[in-house]
């Protein structure tokens, strides 16, 4: 029986573009996410991810939208994805030794992620040019 974890991510987006990261291994492009460590909501543990992993802050859509599972070391991991309006990118992060940082288009973004179920959501979020609701300076 596998282990279940509960994790939470974003999709950083900022003028019309989506924001990867390369994976830690940095053989894979994915957006930020990780585990939703004990005293975080979901969204509050979205934002460290981004911070962390992409030196980005903004604001949350209010709900998610939407979640994928995927398998990883016997363990299952279920991901709660939000959509971050990106306020701020920093050109030094915490992980910025370790990730490369890439803004690309949503076509793009598809091309590069593995996951079935998180190209899903990227599909049904971004179908109708939500890239552009809201555009805010690059700092």
């Amino acid at each position: 029986m596998p282990i279940w974890v509960n994790q939470s991510g974003v999709i950083p987006v900022l003028d019309g573009q989506l924001c990867m990261v390369t994976s830690r291994s940095g053989r894979r492009w994915v957006f930020p996410k990780g585990q939703i460590d004990p005293g975080h909501t979901p969204s509050e543990a979205a934002l460290v991810e981004a911070w962390e992993e992409a030196g980005l802050t903004g604001i949350l859509d209010p709900e998610p939208i939407g979640n994928y599972v995927y398998e990883k070391f016997e363990r299952s991991y279920h991901v709660l994805v939000y959509r971050m309006w990106v306020t701020k990118a920093l050109a030094v992060w915490p992980e910025s030794e370790l990730r490369e940082r890439e803004w690309m288009t949503v076509p793009e973004a598809l091309d590069r992620v593995e996951e079935h179920g998180l190209r899903e959501v990227l599909r049904r979020a971004f179908s109708n040019g939500t890239t552009d609701r809201i555009t805010l300076a690059r700092a």
